[in-house]
């Protein structure tokens, strides 16, 4: 415990005040550069952490302690150009600090060691400044807690396939709840980007490429995350997914109604309706504007329409940025000074251009005081928020023994694995194969027996043990072709890799294809390898060209098909990729998002049918490789296929895709009158029923369209979807009350308004397979929304329902 006797009189020590009166009694009583001190960060070059633990005797022998050449690559963009001594460390944290980066997901330390080490920097931040301050704490945590040992999740985009937000809050609360128990303050994550180019290395990190079911997704993250009292951190605000070409950090040409109907609503909705307490700013410029130099998006959009009253952090290095890539600003103290005024409170991973630079700007008159105490205000807040200030642990006195992958978490990593599988296409029926079988199936490709190709790039064995040889995954998890052995115990399995992931060498495709000819299934799984910047086939900085499998995959995937013998295709990607190519070729298809540290088990449930495929395609997947962008919220002009072009945008398979091993029969869709004035709720009535013979989760999904507006609008965009569990023989009513809200959009002078008109509602289980329609007419005045327009559609079970 933390002996604050001396202090207790102090108003900011009284824990029976609220938090804001508290924040301004200690605002009052510091220094200019006591203040922009809770501004800054401090990041330990690796593996410092495990420096600090050596220091109390906690590390083990196989994880060096000292020595930077251990660390070959970035975890952050150019983070070799800003990378800092940590000799300095006490001169840097003499007036306080605002943040500690990454302590426990720098380098391979076990939560004793990080714990200790965590414990044993904020001991010294607390002694180095007069009040004692703690600092926040912040990791990533976009797969689960990107730290050595803790279970990896599937990455976002299967949350997204499982379309689950009950389930996506459940997983966030494990997190947070493993955060917590280090002494973890905030966690990096969600990624609510909407998907605009399936060729941007990040589209694995995001929630799909329909804002309404980012928005939903998002807003359970958040729930789930602060639930447990972790600070959730929404990310990248905003339009970074949208960059030309796909490429990371590439600018963006988007217009202002793109940038308010796509871009913006998951972020409102999840400050809103999921409560997130930070947002982290984005790398791109829109329009010629970093994000990062923005005060209409910082300021105007997120604190004066929305009413955010959080934290904005940097993303990493993104001040630096501003003079260094963007040239916005003319050196490090003009971009800390830029980037205060368009309003970034904490400057992240290290304090580069906050700082001293920062205090002489203000020393100068360059910039004004009161926005640096606006910023502090808001950062002290927080920290009392979490108890730093009050008389408790800052490590949990029992981190040491925390189980970062217990089977709690398992658990919960097999239901979202297991619901986000997608069954893409199954046209004779030869899926589910039989648990018994004996016959001799081969097993090919580079994604069968490489547990990496099962995780995110944010996931600990992908994001940084590659930068630590020798640490292995740091967890068990078991490949494909493991999985397989036990779901087929009597099968005789033949296993040939075939091609690696990327590279050009075709070597191994002869081999594969000889195996493949003298067998009776194959079963291909090709796919990608996450890594960072470049090293890999997906995730940050690892963009594609176009969409075509990567490496030599083609080549393999043509060789084995050749043979005759009936391939099932099983894509194990971060991204869609285009399978026109095969789709008339292959017995079956499926598509796994990276399903993390349990999603060979749940790719072997499919194959075999004891898990019945659920999962839907967050993302359409393409057809051609090289029609981009290709996501389906598309205006009439966006999907024509009358020859006034030669590029069919028609996809293989559609946005919200996916099959199952039973059939599902869509009987009505009713609504509850014929008119609906603009300001109130249509209640969407869909009946669905099982008309198989097993057990089945159907995703219900319901669009909207507006045929005449003032504006070009979507030919179809989600406005509820709702999983129902349907046994055999019964049937579901599914209720929607979708607010008239939904209907809205940004008009030519950018106002959002709802206006009267018709409004065509559909049913079914994709974009492309919509069977029931119904028409609401929209009466009265037009509408213009403000910052309580209602973001959500509700949705249940009618009473009755069989």
């Amino acid at each position: 415990m933390r002996s604050v006797d001396a202090l207790s009189t102090e108003p900011w020590r009284d824990a029976g005040r609220p938090a804001g009166e508290r924040a301004e009694a200690l605002l009052a009583e510091m220094t200019l550069e006591e203040k922009v001190a809770q501004l800054g960060s401090v990041w330990l070059n690796p593996p410092a952490a495990a420096s600090e633990a050596a220091a109390e005797g906690a590390v083990r022998p196989d994880v060096p302690a000292t020595g930077r050449e251990t660390a070959a690559g970035n975890v952050a963009p150019l983070q070799d150009l800003f990378t800092r001594d940590d000799a300095d460390l006490d001169e840097r944290i003499r007036d306080g600090v605002g943040h500690l980066t990454r302590v426990f997901g720098t380098g391979p330390v076990s939560p004793a060691e990080g714990a200790a080490a965590l414990r044993r920097l904020q001991e010294r931040v607390v002694a180095a400044n007069r009040f004692g301050i703690p600092a926040i704490a912040h990791e990533e945590c976009l797969t689960g807690f990107a730290t050595y040992g803790a279970t990896a999740y599937p990455t976002p985009l299967a949350w997204a396939a499982a379309f689950d937000p009950a389930l996506v809050e459940r997983m966030a609360r494990a997190i947070g709840d493993d955060l917590r128990s280090v002494g973890v303050h905030q966690g990096l994550s969600p990624v609510l980007d909407v998907v605009r180019d399936h060729r941007w290395g990040r589209v694995e990190e995001t929630l799909g490429e329909d804002p309404y079911l980012v928005g939903q997704l998002g807003a359970a993250y958040v729930r789930g995350l602060e639930g447990a009292g972790i600070i959730a951190t929404l990310k990248h605000f905003a339009g970074y997914a949208a960059s030309r070409a796909g490429r990371n950090h590439a600018p963006v040409s988007i217009g202002p109604r793109e940038m308010a109907d796509v871009i913006l609503p998951p972020f409102e909705t999840a400050i809103r309706e999921g409560g997130a307490r930070s947002v982290m700013n984005s790398y791109t410029d829109v329009d010629g504007v970093p994000a990062g130099a923005n005060p209409d998006l910082l300021r105007r959009v997120l604190r004066d329409r929305w009413g955010f009253d959080g934290t904005v952090v940097a993303d990493y290095w993104a001040v630096p940025f501003l003079a260094t890539t963007h040239r916005v600003a003319e050196d490090e103290a003009h971009a800390g000074a830029t980037a205060l005024r368009a309003g970034i409170d904490v400057e992240l991973p290290d304090t580069v251009c906050y700082g001293a630079r920062l205090v002489e700007q203000v020393r100068t008159g360059r910039v004004e005081e009161r926005l640096v105490d606006e910023a502090v205000r808001r950062v002290l807040r927080q920290k009392i928020e979490l108890g730093l200030l009050d008389d408790a642990p800052l490590v949990p006195e029992d981190a040491d023994a925390a189980d970062l992958d217990s089977p709690r978490n398992r658990g919960l990593a097999r239901a979202v694995a297991e619901r986000s599988v997608v069954l893409l296409s199954n046209p004779a029926g030869i899926l589910p194969l039989d648990a018994g079988t004996t016959a001799r199936i081969a097993v090919i490709g580079p994604c069968a027996d490489d547990p990496r190709t099962l995780l995110g790039c944010y996931a600990f064995p992908n994001h940084v043990l590659d930068r630590f040889p020798g640490h292995g995954m740091g967890l068990p998890v078991a490949t494909i072709r493991e999985s397989l052995a036990s779901e087929f115990p009597g099968a005789d399995l033949g296993y040939a890799r075939g091609a690696e992931v990327s590279g050009d060498d075709t070597s191994g495709i002869a081999g594969a294809a000889a195996l493949a000819a003298g067998s009776d299934l194959v079963l291909l799984f090709a796919g990608d390898r996450a890594g960072l910047f470049g090293n890999g086939t997906s995730g940050e900085g690892c963009d594609a060209a176009d969409l075509r499998l990567p490496g030599v995959q083609p080549e393999l995937a043509e060789a084995v098909l050749a043979t005759g013998t009936p391939v099932v295709l099983v894509v194990v990607s971060g991204r869609p990729y285009a399978l026109g190519a095969y789709q008339d070729k292959v017995a079956a298809a499926v598509q796994a998002f990276f399903p993390g540290v349990e999603g060979g088990s749940a790719v072997a449930g499919v194959l075999s049918g004891r898990v019945n495929p659920s999962g839907r395609l967050p993302v359409q997947v393409p057809a051609s490789p090289s029609v981009n962008p290709s996501t389906y919220l598309q205006a009439p002009l966006g999907l024509r296929t009358d020859g006034v072009s030669a590029l069919d945008p028609t996809p293989a398979f559609p946005f919200g895709h996916g099959l199952s091993y039973t059939t599902v029969r869509y009987g009505a869709l009713t609504v509850s009158a014929p008119a609906c004035p603009t300001d109130g709720v249509v209640q969407a009535r869909v009946t669905v029923g099982n008309t198989g013979d097993r057990h089945v989760e159907e995703v219900v999904q319901l669009y909207a369209s507006d045929p005449v507006a003032q504006v070009t609008r979507p030919v179809a965009q989600l406005v509820g979807f709702a999983r129902v569990a349907l046994e055999p023989g019964r049937t579901a009513e599914v209720v929607f009350e979708v607010p008239a809200d939904a209907f809205s959009y940004t008009g030519p002078d950018l106002r959002r308004i709802v206006e009267p008109g018709v409004i065509e509602l559909t049913a079914g289980p994709s974009a492309a397979d919509r069977p029931l329609r119904a028409e609401v007419r929209l009466t009265g005045e037009t509408v213009v929304l403000g910052a309580d327009r209602r973001l959500t559609t509700l949705v249940h079970l009618a009473e009755g329902t069989r």
